[in-house]
């Protein structure tokens, strides 16, 4: 399979980040669609990898609006305002809507509860207290990075978008996915605009690239480990594993990622103005996909 990289061109910034006040509807059959336990494409790894994600936004979301709010009586560009506000809203509603999934997901049986639990919460907080709100705003500018690589990936491949799979689960996805990419260098210039330099800012993503891989196996072993039907189908998972990351949605990702690291990056040098453009409308035009779920 040949590999694929990011077209690193001087894009358009897009305007100030929307939040849409959406509500899906999870809770009936697996988690919307009648998928059963496993609910995308039948797959118990990528089903297990998909809901670990899911458990880790809610928080994440919190942790990169803290970073972000933690500078705000610092920004007086008024764009960047705006920005900054529209980014709140976005991620905010990120972590009401995979919350709700998350409780689905949870009485199907996947052991993500832990993610948002008071006792992790207390330990993020921690961690948060003991570094530097720059280091702060670093990690949430590579962590826009990254789900910035990925939404990409996911609203552009057409092998992507025909994976089965629950289709209320979909419609999550690709909507966060839009609004990831609408907000992905706000954080990123909000560290520019409160003195972030770049040396801390290619440490710390080098530091985050270094980590993704034993963190994700690891997080996923665990969730299959604890899965009885998944266990019992070694030889099964070890197929699937194969298949989800040798796939077009993660073959090449760490060269992807690894673009930030380029002295003088910015995020709006990967153009995305186009595919905006096109699932904006498909999501939310006249006829979108999505209209019926706006409150």
């Amino acid at each position: 399979m040949p590999q694929r990289s990011l077209e690193v061109t001087s894009g358009p910034r897009p305007g100030y980040p929307r939040t849409r006040r959406v509500r899906f509807r999870f809770g009936d059959g697996a988690a919307g669609g009648g998928y059963g336990r496993y609910f995308v494409d039948d797959d118990r790894v990528f089903s297990h990898f998909v809901a670990g994600l899911s458990g880790a936004f809610p928080s994440g979301e919190e942790a990169f609006i803290r970073s972000v709010r933690r500078f705000a009586d610092r920004i007086t560009d008024p764009e960047l305002k705006k920005r900054v506000a529209g980014f709140i809203g976005q991620e905010s509603m990120h972590g009401q809507q995979h919350r709700r999934l998350n409780d689905t997901l949870i009485e199907m049986g996947y052991p993500i509860g832990w993610w948002d639990s008071a006792a992790m919460e207390q330990r993020r907080l921690r961690f948060e207290s003991r570094i530097s709100g720059r280091v702060h705003l670093a990690m949430t500018a590579a962590a826009e990075h990254y789900t910035a690589v990925v939404a990409q990936r996911v609203l552009s491949l057409d092998e992507v978008q025909a994976i089965p799979g629950d289709p209320e689960v979909w419609n999550l996805l690709n909507w966060h996915a839009l609004e990831e990419l609408e907000h992905k260098s706000v954080a990123f210039d909000v560290y520019r605009a409160v003195g972030g330099d770049e040396r801390m800012r290619i440490g710390v993503m080098a530091a985050s690239i270094a980590a993704t891989i034993p963190m994700t196996l690891a997080m996923l072993a665990i969730s299959l480990a604890r899965d009885p039907v998944a266990r019992r189908q070694p030889l099964r998972l070890v197929r699937e594993a194969r298949k989800l990351f040798r796939g077009k949605l993660f073959n090449g990702i760490l060269r992807d990622l690894a673009v930030y690291l380029r002295p003088g990056f910015h995020p709006d040098d990967i153009d995305t103005a186009a595919l905006l453009e096109r699932w904006r409308r498909d999501l939310f035009g006249d006829r979108g996909a999505l209209l019926g779920y706006l409150k």
